[in-house]
């Protein structure tokens, strides 16, 4: 039996006891002559000998403990800081030891944690010797001195309990690292010249609309423990995507360390639950950075095209938004990080700026300047832009596609096309080019007639293919260049991601391995080393 003492002093759990000695006097002094109850005067008092302090719980010292060991011990996750924070409040309420001692929930979260092996991750990372050994000790009262004491072992299943199931619960639900706050800030920028601050700034790698954790959500496990309802929701909570338990069940095969490697960092990114899914059904873009292809899927159809991506240097961010519009013809507005490194100590240079078709503008007038009066000073300032003109030659092609985002990137044709025909396709600054921008074209657009296409065609320099389209040709055959249509809206929206897995599907649904181009699996192994073996 174990006797406990609440945090006044007061001492309880005898009321069985004096229940069963009164009813043994009872019936003794029944079978005699003499009636009399000689122990009437019987107190509590009378059994304080047979208190055991090895069996006595003081919550207030356990609580002290547990308070003492999350300070100690640190916060590797996010997860373990709302633990830390939580009971290092004053008058902290336990979570898994009461007057019972450790009930059955303890039992349900082992059953999940012992599953953590299916997911390549180590019961290590989520205390379970720790648990078990000390929930030994608690059931069959092997209590010892010290920090065998029952106090201490009570302290230490609280913490490891609730540290172990937040880690599980903050990982499965919002996934085990946050990839916002790690790639974006993995690349420092370059300071620009004269720039001798101590301020560090990092280029955006990462915006794609994922849930992320709320600051309370530990109150809604903590929530989920105390209502005796966390096994439903560890259960609950576990992804449901059909291509994360098709990895998973790949891990149970045998595989290389390299392919296991690649399977678990490939699990962590399917476990960031994007808020707005990847639709199966419907129009849908999806650029993946490692296979160097976009895929754009149908209800029944599937174009494909190579892409070229942005460098190591000028890595292509990762995103989630929506094609609104295309431009036919368009001007490139050169990015300023792009006018600082290449362009700045070519000012004044006419010729220059000649063979690349490059003008000045200054910004708040659009008054185009003269070449030789703009100065280095000038240009980085930030109150001039340089655009190229449109063309074949212009860097963007013939045609962009255009989609909100952070970064000023954007999907493109390219004046260099034999850049497709490389392997390794990682070269531009950023944005993505892709190899037959008017199939695309045709693609986003929602049942266009043919002489819309054929403006399209036309201004792009390509041949048409309807007879109104033909006889404009014939009737403009003194004119060098066609720019029938600029500005194209795309109605409805398209989905479009950029998503960076190195196990993903081909364009046949075969599951193909992709070179890891910017050491992205790299960088969330080495996120995730707190929960591997």
């Amino acid at each position: 039996m174990l006797y406990l003492k609440n945090r006044k002093g007061s001492q309880k759990g005898f009321c069985s006891l004096i229940g069963l000695l009164t009813l043994a006097a009872l019936l003794l002094t029944g079978c005699g002559k003499d009636n009399t109850f000689k122990n009437k005067e019987i107190t509590m008092e009378a059994f304080s000998d047979m208190k055991a302090p090895a069996f006595v719980f003081d919550f207030q010292q356990v609580a002290q403990l547990v308070a003492e060991t999350a300070r100690k011990e640190g916060a590797a996750t996010e997860s373990d800081r709302r633990v830390r924070d939580y009971y290092e409040q004053d008058g902290v309420q336990l979570l898994w030891v009461d007057r019972a001692g450790v009930d059955h929930r303890a039992d349900s979260l082992l059953a999940h944690l012992h599953q953590v092996g299916d997911i390549g991750f180590s019961e290590r990372a989520f205390f379970v010797d720790a648990i078990e050994h000390d929930l030994q000790q608690l059931r069959q009262l092997q209590f010892g001195e010290g920090n065998d004491d029952i106090n201490h072992v009570a302290a230490r299943l609280e913490y490891h309990l609730t540290k172990a199931c937040m880690r599980y619960a903050y990982g499965y639900r919002y996934g085990f690292i946050n990839p916002s706050r790690i790639f974006n800030h993995l690349d420092e920028e370059e300071k620009k010249p004269g720039d001798n601050s101590r301020i560090v700034r990092y280029r955006g790698l990462f915006d794609v609309d994922m849930e992320q954790a709320p600051a309370d959500y530990h109150l809604t496990v903590i929530d989920k423990i105390v209502n005796d309802s966390i096994a439903e929701y560890l259960s609950a909570i576990e992804p449901q995507d059909k291509f994360y338990h098709k990895l998973k069940g790949m891990l149970k095969n045998d595989t290389t360390a390299e392919q296991r490697q690649r399977i678990l960092s490939n699990m962590e990114r399917t476990r960031w639950r994007l808020r707005r899914p990847i639709p199966e059904t419907g129009k849908r873009i999806i650029v993946n950075i490692p296979a160097y292809h976009l895929y754009a899927y149908g209800d029944d159809s599937l174009l494909h095209m190579r892409i070229v991506c942005g460098a190591w240097k000028t890595k292509t961010p990762l995103l989630s938004s929506e094609i609104e519009w295309m431009e036919v013809n368009p001007q490139w507005i050169i990015p300023q990080s792009i006018l600082e490194k290449d362009v700045v100590h070519h000012a004044g240079d006419s010729a220059y700026f000649a063979r690349n078709r490059y003008n000045i503008y200054e910004r708040t007038t659009n008054k185009q300047m003269e070449i030789g009066e703009v100065t280095q000073s000038m240009l980085l300032s930030g109150k001039y832009r340089v655009a190229q003109e449109s063309g074949d030659d212009n860097s963007l092609g013939r045609l962009v596609f255009r989609f909100k985002n952070n970064f000023s990137v954007f999907l493109h044709y390219t004046s260099t096309p034999w850049m497709f025909q490389r392997d390794k396709r990682s070269i531009s600054h950023g944005c993505v080019r892709v190899e037959r921008p008017f199939e695309l074209a045709n693609y986003v657009l929602d049942e266009p007639d043919e002489w819309l296409l054929d403006r399209i065609r036309i201004s792009m320099g390509l041949k048409p293919t309807s007879d109104r389209g033909r006889k404009y040709l014939r009737t403009h055959q003194d004119e060098e260049d066609h720019k029938l249509i600029g500005y194209v809206p795309v109605k409805p929206h398209v989905p479009l991601y950029i998503i960076y897995f190195t196990l993903w599907p081909d364009e046949t649904g075969d599951l193909k391995t992709w070179p890891d181009v910017y050491g992205y699996d790299r960088v969330i192994l080495d996120h995730l080393t707190t929960y591997l073996p």
